[in-house]
């Protein structure tokens, strides 16, 4: 059973799972599914089909699944699903998807969003990923898991975002980023691999010097990116870390790919 504050105000269609905590002056709407264990501390807002998973942990004066920041947007129904223990902190904002982008912009299990994030329509974000205060993500990003963004990141729509690549604060990012990745800057250039986040997740180091030697040659000054992209899949084929990259950038984008500074 559910345990609403008298101030809050849940509308009796929403559906609150065992063991949820609704604070003072909360807000849920009709199409609001709150997963068991949940707990809204006061002041959050939910609004719209809005799927959160259990044992999220919401604070004051977040708002979730309003509808999409987009002129193109004709109130078409459209989806917010957040997974199981997610964190999410004050003045958070994520919004529903568009028609354009897929109607649902999902955030995967066990991400930690810190105060005033916003994400935007029709995103896809993995599991475990950071995103650090004031962090803002466009709409039609994708970011893979382990991703961190730091305090201030700022992502293009239609970025996509490798796994366990690292974000710098206060970064203008406008292009895609490659699986550990580590960007930095406004505008944001590649400044190499994402060494302390490999090191944290436990990769070898003999998987982190395939991976040093990949980047060298896929990033070296000579002849074309297509042409080293080619020679790497060829020398590495056998290296899935190497090949998640090569079939990164390989991949269709609407966005160009960051490359380092020269």
């Amino acid at each position: 059973m559910a345990d609403i504050h008298a101030t809050a105000i849940v509308d009796p269609k929403a559906q609150l799972g065992a063991g949820v905590k609704v604070g003072p002056y909360c807000v849920i709407g009709p199409d609001v599914k709150l997963g068991e264990g949940s707990v809204l501390h006061s002041h959050v807002v939910i609004d719209g089909r809005t799927t959160i998973g259990p044992r999220a942990k919401i604070s004051p004066f977040a708002s979730l699944g309003q509808p999409p920041q987009d002129l193109k947007y004709h109130g078409e129904r459209s989806e917010l699903e957040v997974g199981a223990d997610a964190m999410i902190r004050e003045y958070v904002t994520m919004n529903t998807g568009t028609e354009g982008g897929g109607t649902v912009t999902r955030v995967g299990d066990n991400c930690t969003v810190l105060s005033s994030v916003h994400i935007g329509h029709d995103c896809q974000i993995g599991n475990n990923v950071i995103l650090s205060s004031a962090a803002l993500l466009a709409g039609h990003c994708r970011v893979d898991d382990n991703a961190i963004f730091g305090g201030g990141a700022a992502v293009h729509q239609f970025v996509r975002v490798g796994r366990n690549a690292f974000i710098g604060g206060a970064s203008a990012v406008e292009s895609d980023i490659i699986p550990f990745g580590l960007v930095v800057g406004n505008r944001a250039s590649l400044m190499g691999l994402n060494l302390v986040g490999l090191k944290r997740h436990n990769f070898s180091r003999e998987r982190i010097n395939a991976m040093r030697d990949a980047y060298g040659q896929i990033f070296s000054a000579d002849g074309t990116m297509r042409d080293r992209v080619a020679a790497t899949a060829e020398r590495f084929a056998d290296n899935a870390d190497v090949m998640e990259i090569v079939n990164f950038i390989q991949s269709a984008s609407d966005r160009p790919l960051c490359l380092p500074s020269r």
